[in-house]
């Protein structure tokens, strides 16, 4: 299917490359960004790309296009969402949809109402780790789910710039974890209580937000949670989850770009964890697009849905909530 990429900055690139070289069901005609230059055109030729454009409705527009992805600024995912439906185009956002809980209902009533698909960008429940993890616990392996434990820290804080435009932590950063958590409770959340502090760089306190946050979750299903992330791990991404259940716990640890261990009379010495998002997560990026393919040639419904965007931008709401007015939030007030 030929697709058109909104956004070429981080994020569109990583899908470009991706898709060039791993997805062979997909065929990228055009690549928009209002920023569009010389080096960014160099890029698109690279990937085999033979459009470039700085308009999106260059892309809306082309009926040849069968699939939008939207790797755009947040601001504007809610929008393109309902152009692309609008067009006729089946979507692939990146997360989240949007911070205001109205754009983001419209977006999705949009591409129900459209008849296309609609696959959001939580791209962790397609890494082989969390997958692994997710397997256990729908298998049964660990019984009934009593605890969830989700550890997700940065290797560096992000600059302050991004902080001011991003919606804070519990938005641009936690909301992966929030998905995750669902993902593996296999039911809603129905109260967060969250705490944070800056101890990582003052800038993002004067930006209003918060570097080091703990989240805890209580589930429809009595089971609970707890999420933590810091904006700076010295020692490099870490990402882990453990499921405790009734009749055992099923966990992962953070890859490693190789497993071999140096060992001497000093001790012995590990391999250390991925440095970016981007090294970490890429089989977890090739898969979210192969399934996304998937269920528009197939007509399937797709893995990560509309409203699988909107829980997360909820529970984000309710941690921003709950820090602010230092008390537990029920997901029912966000929703009212």
């Amino acid at each position: 299917m030929k697709v058109g990429i909104i956004g070429a900055g981080r994020i569109g690139k990583v899908h470009a490359k991706n898709i060039s070289m791993f997805v062979p069901e997909m065929e990228i005609k055009t690549i928009a960004d209002p920023f569009m230059n010389e080096q960014t055109e160099a890029f698109a030729k690279s990937c085999g790309i033979p459009n470039t454009t700085k308009d999106a409705n260059d892309i809306l527009n082309d009926p040849e296009i069968d699939a939008v992805l939207i790797c755009s600024s947040t601001d504007t995912h809610s929008k393109y969402i309902i152009e692309a439906a609008h067009a006729g185009k089946n979507i692939f956002c990146e997360k989240p949809i949007d911070y205001d809980l109205e754009k983001v209902h419209a977006a999705i009533n949009a591409a129900k109402e459209a008849g296309v698909k609609l696959q959001i960008g939580f791209c962790r429940r397609f890494d082989h780790n969390h997958r692994a993890v997710y397997d256990m616990v729908r298998d049964g392996k660990v019984g009934k789910v009593n605890i969830i434990k989700i550890s997700s820290r940065d290797p560096e804080p992000p600059p302050v710039s991004y902080v001011k435009v991003s919606g804070g932590i519990f938005y641009d950063m936690m909301i992966h974890d929030f998905d995750m958590a669902r993902f593996l409770a296999g039911s809603e959340v129905t109260e967060v209580n969250a705490v944070g502090s800056v101890l990582v760089d003052p800038g993002i306190g004067e930006a209003g937000d918060v570097d080091t946050a703990l989240v805890t979750l209580k589930f429809a299903n009595g089971a609970i949670g707890v999420i933590d992330n810091s904006r700076k791990a010295v020692y490099g991404y870490d990402q882990r989850v453990e499921v405790f259940g009734s009749e055992g716990c099923a966990e992962d640890q953070n890859d490693t770009p190789n497993t071999a261990v140096l060992s001497t009379a000093d001790g012995a010495v590990h391999g250390v964890a991925y440095k970016v998002m981007w090294d970490r997560y890429t089989g977890a990026f090739v898969a979210e697009m192969q399934a996304f393919a998937d269920a528009v040639i197939n007509d399937k419904e797709t893995p990560v849905t509309g409203e699988d965007g909107l829980y997360p931008v909820l529970m984000a709401a309710a941690a921003t909530k709950s820090l602010h007015e230092g008390r537990p939030v029920k997901i029912s007030e966000i929703e009212a």
